[in-house]
């Protein structure tokens, strides 16, 4: 006899709540109709549901987003990034505690070795049709930013193979949860024959039909609730064997049917964001200007700050990161989320003078004002011209200052900025830099809130 087993999965949503009407509704029909069927039917999400550049999200510490995944019908999560390490540790020790799934992370733990009580290494699922489901989970391995949350990771594949060898004996089939991206979740295809399907996301990447990788399905909906995935494991109740495995996607705009009053709801969503923000925190005798190609006062402000917080010789950022002018009069905790939305840490650096003169050469170039970027927790349009704190480039006579004195080729300096800038492509030198230093859970806004009180004081 042959039944098919469902398995529908988001990945990557970032709070992005303006398409979670449709995938609510959605994800509830699909149930609805394959358990009248008699089909098993089960809904993962593979992490980073939480992102607090929403306002909702900001202003509930994730909680909001939970609500969301059990009103939707979630079987197990596993968490991301975003979870992770944008959450204060308090936070995320919380954030599962009224879920009504497993949360799937094998690779997360106190620092004393224990594991949190909310997460589980592996969750077996005992099917209707006698069959045992057996689903595992891990994250990305981004130990310096869990350790300065007062969090352990361990890394993934070690993690694996010891689950492996526990869902080898208890499951029938196995399903892999992978917030690793998607050239970790090939390796986890060719390393391990016990998986039958990897569920990916972190890298954002988009499998349409699924991907075969050495017998593996490898399945993955994108970003931001662009698409819902949809895997078919067609069985064999009599060997308890997979007989066949089918992947597609469906895009949330074009497939997916509106709810009634679609627009109301995701207002809703924004309304709650700003009504949890509304904390008074300053108030203002002037307003203070912003500038993504012209010198203006938000920015500056920032970047000082920068210097203070971190106890640097300097800082630099770009002027993008601001999205927007404060007016005169008080500030809220929304008014600062609304202009620094981004899950970005303040960043202390050190560098050798040598080092420290080849980025800001790298400052300078004309393609920075209007490049659009995309991800390394930048959540602004356009990069904007670089700010500078206590540090003076004059290009024509080739002379770089910091603090008003020349700098020196082998003398080490402390430089501060954003984590961004650590990440990746955009500036090597950063990334490649042996001593940094990363300030958590602060963000910018909280460091322009720290500074905007210090400023108002001495006003007074």
């Amino acid at each position: 006899m042959k039944t098919t087993i469902h398995i529908y999965h988001t990945n990557d949503f970032h709070s992005h709540f303006e398409h979670w009407p449709r995938i609510q509704r959605f994800l509830q029909e699909r149930r609805k109709w394959h358990e009248e069927a008699g089909e098993e039917v089960f809904i993962f999400d593979i992490g980073d549901h939480v992102d607090r550049s929403h306002p909702l999200t900001e202003g509930t510490l994730g909680q909001a987003n939970v609500e969301q995944l059990n009103e939707a019908g979630y079987d197990a999560v596993t968490i991301g990034n975003n979870e992770g390490i944008t959450l204060p540790h308090e936070s995320l020790d919380l954030l599962y505690k009224q879920a009504k799934f497993p949360v799937v992370v094998a690779n997360l733990f106190y620092p004393n070795g224990s594991r949190p009580k909310w997460a589980v290494p592996s969750f077996v699922f005992e099917l209707n049709n006698g069959m045992k489901l057996g689903v595992t989970g891990v994250t990305a391995y981004y130990s310096a930013f869990y350790k300065g949350l007062g969090w352990e990771i361990s890394e993934p594949f070690q993690e694996l193979q010891t689950e492996m060898k526990h869902l080898a004996k208890q499951a029938d089939c196995v399903v892999v949860l992978s917030h690793l991206g998607m050239y970790d979740d090939e390796k986890i295809a060719q390393d391990f024959a016990e998986v039958d399907v990897v569920l990916g996301g972190h890298t954002h990447h988009l499998f349409h039909e699924g991907k075969s990788v050495n017998g593996k399905l490898l399945g993955a909906a994108g970003k931001f609730g662009y698409y819902v995935g949809h895997i078919q494991l067609e069985v064999d109740l009599e060997t308890k064997s997979i007989l066949s495995k089918k992947a597609r996607v469906y895009q949330t705009s074009e497939e997916l049917d509106a709810p009634v009053q679609e627009q109301e709801s995701i207002q809703q969503f924004d309304q709650k964001g700003q009504q949890a923000l509304q904390q008074p925190v300053v108030s203002l005798s002037r307003s203070f200007s912003c500038d993504w190609f012209g010198p203006s006062d938000l920015p500056q402000l920032l970047c000082e700050a920068l210097t203070e917080w971190c106890g640097a010789d300097g800082a630099f950022l770009n002027a993008g990161v601001v999205l927007d002018r404060l007016d005169a009069g008080m500030v809220t905790k929304y008014d600062l989320h609304r202009i620094l939305p981004h899950p970005i840490n303040p960043c202390l650096i050190e560098l050798t003078g040598a080092e420290l003169k080849e980025v800001l050469k790298q400052t300078l170039d004309e393609k920075w004002p209007h490049l659009a970027i995309k991800g390394f927790g930048f959540r602004g349009k356009v990069m904007g011209q670089f700010v500078y704190d206590q540090i003076e480039i004059d290009l024509k006579h080739y002379q770089f200052k910091i603090g008003g004195q020349e700098i020196e080729a082998d003398q080490c300096y402390r430089l501060a900025t954003l984590d961004m800038f650590t990440f990746g492509h955009l500036f090597s030198t950063l990334h490649r830099a042996a001593h940094k230093q990363y300030f958590m859970p602060e963000f910018l806004r909280d460091v322009m809130e720290w500074k905007l009180l210090q400023v108002t004081s001495q006003l007074k």
